[in-house]
């Protein structure tokens, strides 16, 4: 069925009636979240520029003594435009063109913090193994073109933005890289970020053109919270989720792409699960649409030759510390996701389930030490 349906929750609303709607969207989504506000000119704009806009609100209890933590969180999740025929500036500059009339329209409903989807500046070619010319998207994480966009559209609307692109290193010998550039609400670039685990699984060839990165598990400080950059496949091992909360992120974001066929069953759980067990928030972004390619490729899943991906989903969603989560945008059209969070909400957390006290650090740091050696051997009994 691929794109043929919204989403999953259309289909809960057309065949559920309101009660059992009520107690199935309990369990999937966790407490009802309120719908945020979205300015008539915004719903408007997205009308005339024909992309989905959903709002809703993260709540945490008042404290006394310290005040309200409020971030207006934004993920965008698009389709291509032009052809992947198309010359390299041809699309990129339509992608561009995209992407600047939703950021617009995010400004215009008070986001703070902006993710963009994985590699969001090019098709995602990294199926097809062929490196032209499909290399030639790679651009300087600071100087580059998609950077420097992104640097004056921060600046004017006064929010932080995380530009998920492939890198070219030219320092470094002019490697490539998946890369996350964080860019302030200031329009300076606070750093970047690489993508720790690269998949090799079906259609996902990405070792052709690039390697695990080398950063580690940065967090960048801004002015609405400490947060971090969770790339695609990294989603799928616990460890590197951990690994931000205990350097401090309240916010980890996950620009993703990623089709149907192979892990629809796991996204609506892996950035929740990670929400819960490391008490801050995820956002998790994934791109929307069918890709096809000139030429043929083959795949590590025995697949005859063929041209497109599958459908990358979209289907993005944020989700918080007590295991509540926002829907997820369509399946099928572009969209922007706004939810507003107080970060007070992962301290309280923290504070009633106790995850990161008893997490017990000490203990896998040593059996993680014994289990990287040659001569390890499992603790594992026997009668």
């Amino acid at each position: 069925m691929a794109g043929k349906y919204e989403s999953i929750e259309s289909i809960l609303k057309k065949h559920l009636p309101p009660d059992e709607l009520n107690e199935v969207w309990r369990v999937l989504y966790g407490k009802a979240l309120r719908k945020l506000a979205i300015p008539v000119e915004a719903e408007e704009f997205a009308k005339e520029k024909n992309f989905e806009i959903k709002g809703y609100t993260f709540d945490a209890k008042v404290e006394d003594i310290r005040p309200q933590r409020l971030v207006r969180i934004g993920a965008i999740q698009n389709q291509i435009i032009e052809s992947t025929s198309a010359s390299i500036t041809a699309q990129r500059d339509a992608i561009h063109n995209r992407i600047c009339n939703i950021i617009k329209a995010a400004s215009l409903c008070g986001v703070n913090i902006l993710c963009l989807q994985e590699a969001w500046h090019m098709p995602f070619a990294f199926c097809t193994r062929e490196k032209y010319p499909w290399s030639e998207f790679a651009e300087n994480a600071t100087t580059g073109p998609t950077t420097k966009l992104l640097q004056q559209m921060a600046k004017m609307f006064n929010m932080v933005i995380i530009s998920p692109i492939l890198e070219r290193d030219e320092v470094h010998g002019d490697i490539l890289a998946n890369t996350c550039v964080i860019i302030s609400n200031s329009g300076n670039i606070i750093g970047i970020t690489r993508k720790n685990h690269i998949p090799r699984v079906g259609d996902f060839n990405e070792s052709t053109y690039y390697m695990e990165g080398n950063t580690g598990h940065r967090v960048f400080e801004t002015k609405w919270g400490k947060i971090a950059v969770n790339i695609c496949y990294g989603r799928h091992h616990p460890q590197n989720w951990m690994m931000y909360g205990v350097n401090g992120a309240e916010i980890v974001f996950n620009p993703s792409a990623t089709v149907g066929s192979l892990s629809e069953p796991l996204w609506p759980i892996e950035a929740r699960n990670a929400a819960i067990a490391n008490s801050y928030f995820t956002c998790a972004v994934n791109r929307v649409g069918t890709e096809t390619f000139p030429n043929e490729f083959t795949s590590g899943d025995h697949k005859p030759a063929h041209k497109d991906f599958g459908h990358f989903y979209g289907s993005s969603y944020i989700a918080a510390p007590d295991g509540s989560r926002t829907p997820g945008l369509s399946r099928n059209r572009d969209g922007l996701l706004i939810s507003e969070v107080d970060l007070n909400l992962c301290r309280q957390v923290k504070d009633i389930w106790g995850f990161r006290m008893t997490q017990r650090l000490d203990l896998y740091a040593e059996s993680l030490t014994a289990a990287v050696k040659d001569d390890y051997v499992p603790p594992v009994l026997k009668e």
